[in-house]
């Protein structure tokens, strides 16, 4: 037996630890904030301008679907007063009926086109007033936004205080910002208002309905109620197709210059910092949702006033979705 310690000589060199340092990188399992994807897709719809041949392919099917049920309806009719006369004349004249009332709903779809284009007519002429400083178009400017909202009550104490005070005015620029404050600042106050209520139902609707396209149809829904109510607002009261092409007119510039693609920009300073990523993915998509349909009302407001912004009394987007989506969120979340 052997005594003593045993050298054992190894032909290999031992296997080095590995170094920590060579170790690649944890990957960030952090989850991207939300986006609106809600708002995003129903501004891609709204805006989405058909071609030509999906125009021409269903402008010939409500031709011939128009053609069709007008035939089938007059030999029901005619077939019906040849069985039976008082029934057949009685149905004819409740066809007769929808006739005249179809009529009437198109003779206010073209009304709601003109007042549409009426209020156009004044927004740019007060930018090529304010663009000339032509006083005398500013004048006549006026005296037409007065006979605009003559019959509306709200108006009342603007429109007198507006024919004491335009005599003190001496350049297009203080007469139109004279206009501003005393006619249509109560406007202002009501177009804010609808926008604040549908940033917030956008917002709880979003948040709270886990449905696949619920949010989206909610967020198409609300904005386009929003933005025919601020039409009706400034007097632009509009139908539904006036409602629809003033909606895609202003998601149209919205989704072009990229304005419906963030909403963390409004939230981070409303809610104290990038809190959004601390919050529930749905939560969190509907805050942006809430801060996007704020910015859509925004833009309304500017197409559908009859008188441009001036800088110290355009809407600020972030006081809107501050206002807005009070009481969904406290600052201790």
């Amino acid at each position: 037996m052997t005594k003593g310690p045993v050298l054992i000589d190894l032909e290999d060199e031992p296997a080095q630890a590995p170094n920590v340092a060579d170790a690649p990188p944890v990957p960030d399992t952090v989850a991207p904030l939300p986006q609106g994807q809600a708002m995003q897709i129903a501004a891609r719809l709204a805006s989405r301008k058909p071609s030509r041949i999906a125009r021409l392919f269903w402008g010939c099917a409500l031709a011939l679907t128009g053609a069709v049920v007008s035939v089938a309806a007059w030999d029901f009719a005619v077939s019906l007063i040849a069985r039976l006369p008082v029934l057949g004349w009685a149905v004819t004249v409740l066809m007769g009926l929808v006739l005249v009332l179809l009529a009437i709903m198109s003779l206010r779809e073209v009304a709601a086109f003109g007042r549409l284009g009426r209020i156009d007519g004044l927004r740019r002429r007060a930018d090529a007033a304010l663009a000339e400083n032509d006083l005398a178009q500013a004048r006549r400017l006026i005296g037409e936004l007065t006979n605009l909202y003559r019959g509306r009550e709200e108006t009342r104490w603007g429109r007198d205080r507006l024919a004491e005070r335009q005599e003190e005015a001496f350049d297009a620029t203080t007469l139109l910002s004279l206009a501003e404050d005393t006619l249509l600042s109560p406007l202002d106050a009501a177009a804010s208002r609808e926008v604040e209520a549908a940033a917030r139902q956008v917002a709880t609707v979003t948040a709270l309905v886990p449905l696949a396209l619920a949010d989206v149809a909610a967020a198409l829904t609300a904005n386009l109620r929003m933005i025919r109510r601020v039409a009706e607002i400034y007097g632009g009261r509009s139908g539904l197709l006036g409602s629809w092409r003033l909606t895609r007119a202003v998601l149209s510039h919205l989704v072009a210059t990229g304005a419906v693609a963030v909403g963390d920009d409004l939230l981070e300073p409303v809610l104290g910092g990038s809190i959004l990523s601390k919050l529930s993915r749905r939560f969190g998509e509907g805050l942006v949702n809430g801060a996007l349909s704020a910015r859509v009302g925004v833009a309304a407001m500017e197409v559908c006033r009859p008188l441009p912004f001036s800088d110290n009394r355009k809407p600020s987007v972030r006081r809107i979705v501050k206002q807005s989506l009070t009481g969904l969120l406290s600052r201790d979340t």
